[in-house]
């Protein structure tokens, strides 16, 4: 159920898209403790974004997720994520936001229900 959604302004390939969920979905699993079997990751690269005034390489996210979160998780998941798309496309930390969304189960849908 947690869900990471990434939008960047740097063209992703393939190969570099593959080892971004791989090393997100893991380290979201591990760092809220919810199987990875749980965890999805959604990349959108190449999306126009400003930050700052300027187009230079920056990134947004939003984790959702039922339970899990709090002030010590978030960090921990902002810092990540940031080496993450700092190691893999060169966007530097100071550019780039996340948000964190701690959901009641029942607005989370799955399998054509609710949580």
């Amino acid at each position: 159920m947690p869900t990471l959604n990434l939008f960047t302004n740097v063209p992703v390939d393939a190969v570099v898209a593959s080892d971004i969920l791989k090393d997100a979905t893991k380290a979201v699993a591990k760092i809220i403790g919810k199987p990875e079997s749980y965890v999805m990751i959604v990349l959108n690269g190449a999306v126009p974004v400003a930050f700052a005034g300027t187009e230079e390489p920056a990134a947004y996210g939003e984790l959702i997720s039922i339970g899990g979160l709090g002030p010590s998780v978030n960090g921990k998941l902002s810092s990540t994520i940031a080496d993450i798309l700092e190691t893999k496309l060169s966007i530097d930390s100071s550019r780039f936001y996340i948000k964190f969304y701690d959901v009641e189960r029942s607005f989370f849908g799955f399998n054509g229900s609710t949580f």
